[in-house]
């Protein structure tokens, strides 16, 4: 059991640590290449995707809001494929979640609700779901 919880903290460690090194346009550009620009626009909670294009080829930065929203997703996406791998992450960001209401993690981020979906991840992580 503690070697589990190591292999977590070392995969939410470096999680942070790739997300924290991150220009908001790399981020921007993650997020359209993995969900969608729209999507991207929608964690965001911009309404015009193609300002999503904008940030990733860098001729303008997201608001702080936005870049917070960008940075949430990046770093739970990175934590959730660091433990198992990049489509589970995938898959499990966009999917229902009863620990938030059944709210998909894109959902739930874009919402503001960035703690949540970190608990949400780390209970996904455990197993517990």
């Amino acid at each position: 059991m503690q070697t589990q919880r190591e292999t977590a903290a070392e995969a939410e460690a470096r999680a942070l640590r790739v997300t924290a090194g991150q220009t908001p346009a790399e981020m921007a550009r993650f997020l359209q290449e993995t969900f969608s620009q729209r999507v991207a626009a929608f964690i965001a909670g911009v309404e015009d995707p193609k300002q999503v294009g904008r940030w990733a080829k860098g001729q303008n930065a997201p608001r702080i809001d936005s870049e917070s929203r960008l940075r949430a997703a990046c770093q739970v996406f990175n934590f959730i494929a660091n433990c198992e791998n990049p489509h589970i992450a995938r898959a499990w960001m966009m999917g229902m979640n009863p620990q938030l209401e059944d709210d998909s993690p894109i959902e739930a981020i874009s919402a503001g609700r960035h703690k949540e979906v970190m608990a949400a991840a780390r209970s996904f992580q455990r197993g517990d779901l």
